[in-house]
């Protein structure tokens, strides 16, 4: 889906205009975000969890994120500014790389509650940020929803869950490394003990 939302978003897209570019790539990131849950959850329950798939699942995810916000930045430059897409693509692989790490250490890195508030914002960013390309508000009767206030309020709210999720990641990680730490030291003083007293013995 990456693929096409981009071209959906560039202005090779042939019907652009009257509204249709924006619809079509709001649906679009909106079903790739459901497929995106929706695989892992049916791996889980079904237990059908692969090495491959724990490893592109987690690709897909920064990949469609960063792919969009890149895209919003030249589509839409008055809501999604360079330094915000540079901000939310870059926690975005800091994470990976922290659990990358965390696992070549033995342990994981769960998922906060505060990175899966910040993914369901995220989604709310995109999608408003695509929308507001073309429509500042919908009116629906006395019913007004302003859709640029939605999304330059929604942007803006993604980084700030963005960099308190990734505080919030980084401690685990370091509490857990340190602990991982800790014991090491502590298995190479007592080997080094027994070591030494069996030498002692003979």
């Amino acid at each position: 889906m990456i693929p096409l939302l981009l071209w959906i978003l560039s202005t090779h897209f042939p019907w652009r205009g009257n509204g249709e570019q924006e619809i079509l790539a709001s649906i679009l990131f909106i079903l790739a975000s459901i497929t995106d849950g929706l695989d892992g959850y049916l791996a889980r329950k079904r237990s059908q969890i692969t090495t491959i798939g724990m490893l592109l699942d987690p690709i897909a995810d920064k990949i469609m994120v960063a792919g969009a916000l890149i895209a919003l930045v030249a589509y839409n430059p008055q809501v999604v500014k360079v330094w915000i897409a540079v901000v939310i693509v870059g926690r975005e692989f800091l994470i990976s790389g922290l659990r990358s790490v965390a696992s070549s250490e033995g342990f994981t890195i769960q998922a906060s509650d505060l990175g899966k508030l910040k993914t369901v914002i995220q989604i709310i960013s995109v999608v408003s940020a695509i929308l507001a390309h073309h429509w500042d508000i919908w009116q629906f009767g006395l019913l007004i929803i302003p859709v640029r206030w939605i999304a330059v309020a929604a942007i803006y709210f993604t980084v700030v869950v963005s960099s308190i999720s990734a505080i919030d990641y980084f401690v685990g990680f370091w509490k857990q490394i340190d602990h991982a730490s800790k014991d090491r030291r502590a298995s190479f003083v007592l080997s080094r003990r027994k070591s030494a007293s069996t030498t002692g013995a003979n």
